[in-house]
């Protein structure tokens, strides 16, 4: 096992990569560990804890390895496990169904309540809910002579995890239902999207709109718009336990205007009121109320159904822009298929469960939930590593390496690691909550070796650290059996920034150590 232990005194710093030359040349290997010794003498690193774990992915070697079993908090680095476990437990051609359930209609009337009944899909919209009311239109259905209810009972009423009470109004924190509503393509399940627009003219208040539409969510509209070139400053914030949404600050007259998503609290409510809407909108009358949080009684019809697309390719929408949302709702729905119980303690039975299969030793390791945002996560890069290793023998191994974030091409790696060996070449996760972040992945070094690594940092003080993540992934992809040190140096033109700016299209500081899906408008 090769240590990343850097020895004192190493020699010179090279400019453009912040690697430093050996005194004696390396090849190979030795000279790939020496690299990434010399990337993490970075200053930004000190008394922070680093682990990084390189291996070959088809032998499992380990080429390298610095910390690699220090448990750490990995951020979205949860969600590769997350995913592979979902794929393994319930299958790349698993699918969610959203059933409408009533009696038989007699002369168009449902006698009685009608249930929509979720299982879990996280990626329902608007337009999905219209389809349902819809195929009830077409079927005859003109009104329901009882309450319209939402079952949301496929998962338990526990809809957070153990998440900062700070972040729960926001999109990757929203609450976790078995029957939901997302707010855009993105699909972030639970939310609401506010846009902000100019009004009328200089001091009218601004134009306020909401996807999906609904009364369900209150937005209270303080903002105003401003004189044309004075720039847009606004505040879009939901009350804490109630679903009211309050705009403040100013839209310029000549600006396109700005959004904002923002969790709900019960998201089958907002579900189950976006449904009655659409059906309103379809001509049918629903004669009583809205109740949530009932279960389905037995022997009633399927009036109406919507099947989601299959799990295989909703796996490219949960690890590319790094969904939260997603991630729950596959934690809580292998719990429910493992054991009839849609929970996190069931879920992370059956996550643990699936990866142990391929080689992971999940005693020193915990999963607090599946998305990562949880500080309780303690993980290791030797667990991801040995996880990314092991899942290479699996049948679903080519959908979950094809739905990683690609370097220099999509997803949350779109804008990193261009002009690098890396680019179009590192399939990796990104992690990113304050003071922690992460990567890993797969890399194709310069022979055509496939290798995998897992770089895990938490406690630094700086803004970011993800060009000494780059630095390293490109060093990783660009080394070859023949390549020295000095050449290996030259295979990063990543400039090692010693006070890294935060970027000027970043308007909110406190969200900056987020992943950069996450931020709105997005930076990556």
């Amino acid at each position: 096992m090769i240590t990343g232990l850097v020895a004192a005194g190493a020699a010179t710093a090279l400019g453009i990569a912040g690697t430093v030359v050996a005194q004696a040349q390396e090849t190979g290997d030795e000279a790939l560990a020496e690299a990434i010794d010399a990337i993490l003498a970075d200053a930004r690193l000190t008394d922070s804890q680093v682990g990084v774990v390189v291996a070959d992915a088809d032998t499992g070697d380990i080429l390298y390895d610095h910390n690699g079993d220090k448990r750490a908090n990995a951020g979205s680095n949860n969600k590769i496990a997350t995913a592979a476990a979902a794929l393994e437990t319930l299958g790349a051609d698993y699918t969610y169904t959203t059933d409408v359930i009533g009696d038989r209609p007699e002369d168009g009337v449902v006698d009685g309540d009608l249930y929509v009944r979720g299982s879990g899909d996280p990626t329902m919209l608007e337009a999905d809910y219209d389809a349902l009311a819809a195929e009830l239109a077409d079927n005859g259905v003109s009104r329901i002579d009882g309450d319209l209810v939402a079952d949301d009972t496929a998962f338990d009423d526990e809809r957070l995890g153990k998440w900062e009470w700070g972040d729960l109004q926001y999109l990757y924190a929203s609450e976790v239902s078995a029957l939901t509503i997302a707010s855009g393509d993105d699909l972030n399940a639970g939310t609401v999207r506010v846009f902000v627009d100019p009004g009328a003219g200089e001091g009218d208040p601004a134009s306020i709109s909401m996807t999906p539409a609904n009364d369900y969510v209150t937005v209270v509209n303080d903002a105003v718009t401003g004189a044309a070139g004075s720039g847009t400053s606004v505040s879009i914030n939901r009350d804490k336990g109630g679903n009211t949404v309050r705009v403040t600050g100013t839209v310029a007259e000549d600006s396109n205007g700005t959004y904002g998503t923002r969790a709900v609290i019960d998201p089958a409510g907002l579900a189950a009121s976006v449904f009655e809407d659409a059906l309103a909108d379809n001509g049918i009358t629903v004669a009583g109320d809205v109740r949530t949080g009932e279960t389905t009684p037995q022997g009633e019809q399927v009036l109406a159904s919507r099947e989601s697309k299959p799990l295989s390719e909703l796996m490219a929408g949960l690890l590319k822009p790094s969904n939260s949302s997603h991630a729950e709702a596959l934690l809580k729905t292998m719990g429910y298929e493992a054991s009839g119980e849609g929970t996190f303690s069931s879920g992370k039975a059956a996550l643990y469960a699936a990866i142990e299969k391929y080689g992971v030793d999940t005693g020193p390791i915990r999963f607090d939930d599946g998305s990562g945002l949880s500080r309780q996560n303690l993980i290791s890069p030797a667990m991801i590593t040995d996880l990314l290793v092991g899942a290479k023998d699996a049948t679903w191994f080519d959908t979950w390496y094809d739905a990683l974030p690609i370097a220099c091409e999509d997803g949350t790696l779109a804008s990193r690691m261009c002009g690098t060996p890396a680019a179009g070449n590192v399939h990796a996760k990104t992690g990113s909550l304050t003071s922690v972040s992460a990567l890993s992945g797969f890399a194709t070094d310069a022979d055509g070796r496939e290798l995998a690594f897992s770089i895990m940092t938490n406690d630094f003080l700086y803004w970011t650290v993800k060009d000494i993540e780059d630095q390293i992934a490109a060093t990783i992809a660009g080394n070859g059996a023949d390549s020295s040190e000095s050449e290996i140096a030259t295979f990063s033109n990543l400039e090692r920034i010693e006070e890294p700016q935060i970027p000027a299209e970043v308007a909110d500081e406190d969200q900056i150590q987020m992943e950069c899906s996450w931020v709105e408008p997005a930076v990556c």
